[in-house]
């Protein structure tokens, strides 16, 4: 009888355990490792790959890259190795060199279903939607009915317009599990993107029936009936930001030609030169006017809902301060008379009615203040609050102005403008400049 031999890595252990100390955050463990084993095993990508992650774990996002670049060209045709060089790219929001790195990988190892995930998240991080579903759908060849493929290509196909498709897709999904939340949730959402809310009211009973007491699905049942709510639920529009908050400044500014926080803060430092007040960025987001802004001589206060996004605005060093709760609730309980300005951009879209947050919003004012805040535009022929499939709102123009003049502002600046781009067509949208009286 012969024994087969096969030939022995001399390195593995140490690279296992590296790894570990890695996702451990035992940096200096993890290099003490890598040491040992680049003297058994001197040029082995496998070590430049790994030197790449702890050096991005460490903050030195050169070194990573570096590193990992390096992995490449001793082993290019070595699909790990690309696939962590690609998803450094992506989460360092270089989105065109990641999604061309990703389909090499893809192309390389075609079956590997690591690398196929891994190629799906950088789609989505890059907004590549269509091949983000190309890449689904080849999954589903190498895993048919997998859920939770279908699951995500059924989210792509609706946010990419191809409403029955979708539908279809979560109908198949309900129908092997009746009471599968994350299935009925996902037929609501494409109902309500496909604008036939009401075709969702079984599917929000049935989640109603599951938990009562259930926000969102108290929501969505409001949806099914023909309602529109008055507030978008926090706990929908918290992991909604969560999740992108790492691409959030790319995405909106380069990609959705996002001009707003420019635009504000251009006509804040026009009325305040000497930079003597205090703002309120109110839904702050990851800072982008802020960013704008820069250093004031007052202060610049952040309110948000997402930690997420706070923990980007942090890095941009010109908050003085933060608060995570929602808009209506920083105004009620904000003392009256603190601050020059007072700017909630893209935020009123999920806020939905203002009968509470404009007066409010006056009060927090200081004499002579101002408050900037931006709308999608609703028809002047319908109902003041809209509910859009986008899962957003829309306020009528001049409802908005009277909240205004209700209030006790005595200007009222009402300006038409394109806000962002969607699906590449302009979302038209109004920003509103109102004035308090001087004492």
């Amino acid at each position: 009888m012969s024994a087969t031999t096969f030939p022995i890595d001399p390195i593995r252990q140490y690279l296992e355990t590296a790894r570990a100390q890695i996702a451990a955050g035992e940096l200096k463990e993890a290099a003490l490792t890598l040491n040992k084993a680049q003297k058994k095993s001197p040029g082995d990508a496998r070590l430049f790959m790994l030197a790449g992650l702890m050096a991005e774990k460490s903050g030195n996002i050169k070194g990573a890259f570096d590193a990992l670049r390096k992995c490449v060209a001793l082993a290019p045709a070595w699909g790990p190795g690309m696939l962590e060089l690609a998803l450094l790219l992506a989460r360092q929001n270089q989105f065109q060199e990641a999604v061309e790195t990703a389909e090499k990988v893809a192309a390389l190892e075609p079956k590997n279903l690591i690398v196929l995930a891994g190629v799906i998240d950088i789609a989505h991080r890059a907004g590549h939607t269509e091949m983000a579903m190309r890449h689904l759908r080849r999954g589903l060849e190498l895993v048919p009915g997998d859920v939770a493929l279908r699951r995500l290509l059924a989210r792509d196909l609706s946010d990419h317009g191809q409403h029955d498709e979708s539908l279809a897709l979560w109908s198949e999904l309900v129908a092997e599990n009746p009471t599968d939340t994350l299935s009925l949730t996902g037929r609501v959402q494409a109902h309500i993107a496909a604008g036939r809310a009401t075709d969702a009211a079984s599917d929000a009973q049935a989640l109603l029936q599951l938990a009562p007491d259930d926000a969102v699905y108290q929501y969505y049942a409001q949806l099914a009936r023909g309602e529109t709510p008055a507030q978008y639920p926090a706990e929908l529009s918290r992991p909604l930001f969560d999740n992108m908050a790492e691409f959030y400044d790319v995405h909106m500014v380069r990609g959705l030609k996002y001009q707003l926080p420019k635009q504000v803060a251009e006509k804040i430092l026009a009325r305040h030169p000497d930079r003597r007040l205090n703002v309120l960025d109110l839904g702050c987001g990851t800072g982008l006017l802020g960013v704008c802004l820069g250093k004031l001589e007052g202060f610049l206060i952040g309110v948000d809902l997402s930690t997420k996004m706070i923990e980007q605005a942090i890095r941009h060093n010109v908050y003085d301060r933060f608060h995570t709760v929602n808009l209506h609730d920083a105004l009620r309980e904000t003392p009256a008379g603190l601050y020059q300005v007072l700017t909630a951009l893209d935020v009123f879209i999920y806020a939905g009615d203002l009968t509470g947050a404009i007066p409010n919003a006056y009060r927090v004012l200081a004499a002579d203040g101002i408050l900037v805040f931006s709308c999608e535009t609703a028809s002047e022929s319908g109902a003041d609050l809209v509910f859009l499939p986008s899962g957003r709102y829309a306020h009528k123009r001049s409802h908005v102005q009277a909240l205004c003049k209700a209030a006790g502002f005595d200007t009222v600046e009402i300006e038409d403008t394109v806000l962002r781009q969607e699906n590449h067509q302009p979302v038209q949208g109004f920003v509103v400049t109102a004035h308090k009286p001087a004492e």
